[in-house]
């Protein structure tokens, strides 16, 4: 997940003129100041219920809006409407991460899922009009609606954790370049949608086949038709695991527009990036992908420790994969008061491709540890869900720190070696807390 720039409310807007004309409701001119003709070309071509799901609800009375009224919700440069509490890092492009305390759900709410683009919203996001190609080395290239997809493919729904790839860049001293995300920019929602796997095995991987590269419909922050803000792709061996989703629905509804509407990639445990919306074209090559954020350091990290200001050969930055252990404290939130000498502490823990085998809290600043009850994965490429009781044996101020162990035996450390785009932080989180 790089950092571009975006263009704001014209993207999350809907026009009254689309929204009367689906609706049956009245007919009024537009005032002259309402929208460009770049908005309104995307505007004509969002439905009534696109935009509830842009607000985040039903609009009981969305027939009479007035041809080239914008709903006040629209209004305001609110980037975010429909997303429940997240906090805007970048509105060039949309960027939010959610707040710890706000993920405390054992599957992540569609309102409380972070926002990570590189570029623009498509012009159209038309569920019924949208395909997707599948070609290069292919035995068999296909062109498949959603309906397609639905009909051709089983489909599955599984709960995939997704994490930006700078998650945590915020607490890197000296400070990496880029959004700077604290602990938010991770998510467990429920996906529907059919295996990438059983898509590309139609289609026929050739024997040259060895990685993909995925394309979207999203416009270059230029405005540019001939650049891509994001092309990423994955190795062959990994498109073809069994938990990669081509998915049309999150949590039981259609994706929401800053989540990929209508169709995207979920590919859980790698950086969010590889996780391509606005999915319209997988193309298989014979070379690593080249594509818009896969060359020089985009997504990419040395391969071995460096300070700041040393010079890195191109040659030694190396593409990143899996995403490392990590978890989070999201009950209690970092500054309660508590009235009480004992309290329930929750959160979740993830490790990529792998599972997490303990999770350990402290409460005297990492001098002894306890073990939490660690539930497992729901399916393979879910976060794990994990809870304790922690007795403080006086008032005062404490910190609660909590630490995963994977299934490897690589423990969550107390810090990280630096690096230069600010990437794969996954130092312990910790939570202060006031008993009285």
């Amino acid at each position: 997940m790089a950092q571009d720039d975006n263009q704001g409310i014209d993207a999350r807007t809907v026009d009254a003129m689309a929204v009367a004309e689906e609706s049956g409701g009245s007919q009024y001119s537009e005032p002259s100041d309402v929208a460009s003709p770049d908005r309104r070309k995307f505007l004509k071509r969002t439905s009534l219920a696109t935009f509830a799901t842009m607000v985040g609800t039903t609009i009981p009375f969305g027939g009479n809006l007035p041809l080239g009224f914008v709903p006040a919700a629209m209004a305001q440069d609110n980037p975010l409407a429909g997303k429940d509490g997240l906090t805007l890092l970048n509105d060039r492009p949309v960027n939010a991460e959610t707040p710890p305390e706000l993920l405390d759900d054992a599957i992540t709410p569609t309102d409380r899922h972070f926002i990570r683009n590189n570029g623009l919203l498509p012009d159209d996001m038309d569920a019924a009009d949208w395909t997707l190609t599948i070609d290069g080395f292919t035995d068999t290239p296909l062109e498949l609606t959603i309906a397609d997809l639905k009909d051709q493919f089983e489909v599955v729904t599984q709960a995939l954790a997704l994490e930006c790839g700078g998650n945590g860049r915020a607490f890197f001293d000296p400070p990496a370049k880029g959004n700077q995300w604290t602990y938010g920019a991770i998510a467990c929602s429920e996906w529907t949608g059919v295996r990438l796997k059983d898509v590309l095995e139609k289609a026929g991987v050739q024997s040259d086949a060895i990685y993909t590269a995925h394309y979207g419909a999203d416009i270059h922050l230029s405005g540019d038709a001939d650049k891509r803000p994001l092309s990423r792709g994955l190795p062959i061996e990994k498109a073809l695991t069994d938990n990669i989703l081509i998915a049309f629905e999150m949590n039981g509804e259609a994706l929401h527009p800053m989540n990929g509407a209508p169709l995207r990639l979920v590919v859980p445990g790698w950086p969010g990036s590889c996780s391509q919306k606005w999915l319209t074209r997988i193309e298989l090559r014979d070379v690593v992908h080249d594509g818009a954020k896969m060359t020089g350091t985009s997504y990419k990290v040395p391969a071995y420790p460096v300070a700041p200001g040393d010079e890195i050969p191109e040659e030694d930055w190396v593409i990143i994969e899996r995403m490392p252990v990590k978890s989070l404290i999201t009950y209690p939130a970092n500054g309660t008061d508590l009235s009480e000498p004992e309290t329930e502490v929750r959160g979740h823990a993830w490790a990529g491709d792998r599972s997490i085998s303990k999770l350990e809290i402290s409460m005297d600043f990492g001098k002894t540890w306890m073990d939490a009850s660690l539930d497992d994965a729901v399916n393979d490429g879910a976060w794990q869900n994990w809870r304790a009781t922690v007795s403080f044996p006086q008032a005062g101020y404490y910190e609660v720190w909590a630490r995963a162990t994977d299934s490897d035996g690589i423990m969550q450390p107390f810090a990280i070696d630096w690096n230069a785009k600010g990437y794969l932080n996954n130092t312990m989180h910790r939570v202060g807390l006031r008993v009285s």
